[in-house]
């Protein structure tokens, strides 16, 4: 008898193996109708897999992840029999998924057009009405490796030569079309349904790497069902309209350039928003209790192979000999035999070497040490995106040095600062994942279970929710990532909080405790709004440009109707410079509506309109970027309401008061 435990709990019995999908139809028909895949004691296996022993089992549907991964793998797989059908000749390379949608690429001579992808997605269409059959075969290697080689797909028989000698490879037939895949894949064609749309053509060299030769991609993006891809594809339209390069233009915030590749050249008006930032969490962090610090951009290659980074991120690091060569001669400096310093990709190294200054007491503890940190990280260039992909970056980084004993409150404190200040910028839909232990890792086991149960139990004590991503921490503890939606419902993750007992260990910081004996601390990395460039990007996009009053680079503009009215402008934005707000003044000789229109575009929120009845009777007409309706009002009355308006979250009454309770 095979007993079957299903997700809930309950638990089926089966005299005799059966399949995936029998399975299902054992449960009920219309749950096979919808059946994608079974997941066997959490592995997700093709319908045809038998189950023939005791196993926990879930029947896998569109509506699941794991249902909608799979149908984006399938989408790949048509797309590419689809392109061979159309384009004969053309090699298929690598086709994964990505995030909400997947890719393939492909070697062919003549490159793809635009209007090609309208060709693709018809004959796709055409595969899925086949209802082609899918089915699993195992081939040995090197069979596998000679009927590539045969039929002309040399990148498939390079990447089976990969394989050890002696493995075998699993191979998918769809129809008569064969590729190379682990799978698992659906039934057939037929249930992928037609939710997917083609969205680009992009290049990209084998194996992402620039000395191979470049391939043609193609992206595109697949859903469970019509109308979640219509409101995707909207959603994607909006993201367009919202991007950050384009407002960042308009509102004159920033720039970048080739000869700077990854680097922003802020402008006066990005940088106030910079600056609003950075002294709003600086008042933040200073009232929970932090000390800030500043450390060097470069350090020496020993402290990174001490912790770790050496080795997992040289690649991604910028490495200077500690003397720069001034002859031919002198070349051998520059290969490695010279010592090495690199410029720093994070900051946890160098706030370990302050903590070690001196000698710290348990009294000490917990010691929470802030830096606006600049990194540098060698991104490549085709991975650099605006504001989101930067090589460099300030972190509002910390890193909280305490006893094992302390890290639940530190936990909950740094949770509740987070949920606030997150508030504070506009973001309320807040989600939690507890990233645990990667594959390759520094630490034992145990170390490991003590880090991972201690952020579990810190979450579960403030009743946040959170669910589990395995082999996702960072390679020296687990981690808290905090997952927030924008305004158009992308997710985006930001705040990180990683749990450490090995850094402290392998930069050998310790602390006195109350026993007169040395012990290690615990090191807490954290980060709230993380990358600086990359947060005020989201901002632009979240808020399309249009920032909440104490957030605007240009808070009022005061703009004259008439010459009369001249002295009096400057009177006001006089008064309201005074007043502490961000005032632009524009008297030049152009009708009102032209300077509105203008000074809308750059998104300025406030727009105050004198002429000489203003100006007679010491009054302004308010206009709100957005609207139409105008107001008029005293000068002192507007200062007096656009002042407290414009008054940070966090110094504003009630904010004050709350924190004081």
């Amino acid at each position: 008898m095979i007993k079957v435990t299903l997700p809930d709990g309950s638990v089926r019995e089966h005299a005799e193996p059966l399949s995936g999908l029998a399975f299902a139809e054992s449960i009920a028909k219309s749950l096979a109708k919808k059946a994608l895949a079974v997941k066997i004691d959490g592995k997700v296996k093709d319908l045809s897999t038998i189950i023939d022993e005791d196993a926990i089992v879930e029947v896998v549907t569109p509506a699941t992840p794991d249902g909608l991964e799979i149908l984006r793998h399938d989408c790949a797989h048509v797309m590419a029999e689809a392109v061979q059908e159309l384009f004969p000749g053309t090699q298929v390379t690598i086709g994964p998924v990505i995030e909400n949608g997947f890719f393939y690429d492909f070697a062919r001579a003549e490159p793809f057009k635009a209007e090609d992808l309208e060709a693709i997605e018809a004959k796709m269409r055409e595969i899925v009405d086949r209802n082609e059959t899918i089915t699993r075969e195992v081939w040995p290697r090197d069979e596998a490796i000679a009927y590539f080689r045969k039929i002309g797909e040399a990148y498939k028989a390079e990447i089976i030569e990969s394989i050890p000698a002696g493995e075998d490879v699993s191979v998918y037939r769809q129809g008569n079309w064969l590729d190379l895949c682990r799978g698992p894949h659906l039934p057939s064609t037929g249930k992928l349904g037609k939710a997917f749309k083609l969205t680009k053509l992009a290049g990209a060299y084998w194996r992402g790497d620039s000395r191979n030769e470049m391939l043609q991609r193609i992206y595109g993006t697949c859903w469970a069902t019509e109308p979640e891809l219509k409101a995707y594809l909207q959603m994607v339209e909006e993201a367009e309209r919202r991007d950050h390069r384009k407002i960042g233009r308009e509102m004159d915030l920033f720039h970048l350039q080739e000869e700077a590749q990854g680097s922003v050249f802020w402008h006066p008006k990005g940088w106030r928003i910079w600056q609003a930032l950075e002294q709003y969490v600086r008042r933040r962090i200073d009232a929970s209790g932090y000390v800030e610090v500043r450390t060097p951009q470069l350090l020496d290659s020993k402290f990174w192979e001490q912790s770790g980074h050496w080795g997992k991120y040289r690649e991604n690091m910028f490495v200077v000999p500690d003397e720069i060569p001034s002859t031919d001669d002198e070349a051998p400096i520059l290969s490695g035999k010279a010592k090495l310093m690199a410029i720093k990709p994070m900051n946890c190294p160098a706030h370990i070497q302050i903590f070690k200054q001196g000698v710290k007491s348990y009294r000490d503890l917990p010691l929470r040490m802030a830096e606006f940190g600049c990194c540098h990280r060698n991104e490549a260039h085709g991975a650099l995106h605006g504001l989101m992909r930067v090589r460099q970056m300030t972190q509002d980084d910390a890193h909280i040095f305490c006893t094992e004993e302390q890290i639940r409150g530190e936990t909950e404190a740094f949770v509740s600062l987070l949920e606030s200040v997150y508030e504070d910028m506009g973001f309320t839909d807040l989600k939690v994942r507890l990233a645990l232990r990667p594959e390759q890792r520094v630490g034992s086991d145990d170390t490991w279970d003590r880090a991972e149960t201690a952020l579990a139990e810190a979450l579960k004590a403030i009743g946040r929710e959170f669910t589990l991503a395995p082999g996702e921490g960072a390679f020296y503890g687990p981690k808290l990532e905090f997952h927030l939606k924008d305004a158009i419902g992308r997710s985006w993750q930001l705040g990180t909080l990683q749990l450490d007992f090995n850094l402290p260990e392998r930069l050998d910081a310790s602390y006195i405790g109350e026993d007169s004996a040395k012990h290690r601390p615990v090191m807490l990395h954290r980060a709230i709004l993380g990358s600086l460039e990359r947060f005020i990007g989201i901002l632009i996009e979240h808020y399309e440009g249009r920032f909440p009053l104490w957030l605007a680079p240009v808070q009022v503009v005061v703009a004259t109707i008439t010459s009369e009215a001249d002295s009096y402008a400057e009177e006001a934005v006089a008064a309201l410079r005074a007043a502490g707000l961000r005032v632009e003044l524009d008297l030049r000789n152009e009708k009102i509506n032209y300077k509105v229109r203008e000074h809308s575009v750059g998104k300025v929120p406030v727009i105050l309109v004198a002429g000489k009845r203003e100006a007679e009777e010491h009054t302004v007409s308010v206009r709100r970027l957005g609207s139409q309706d105008q107001m008029v009002t005293s000068l002192d009355e507007a200062i007096r309401t656009l002042t407290a308006e414009a008054t940070p979250p966090d110094l504003r009454p009630a904010k004050l008061r709350a924190a004081a309770e």
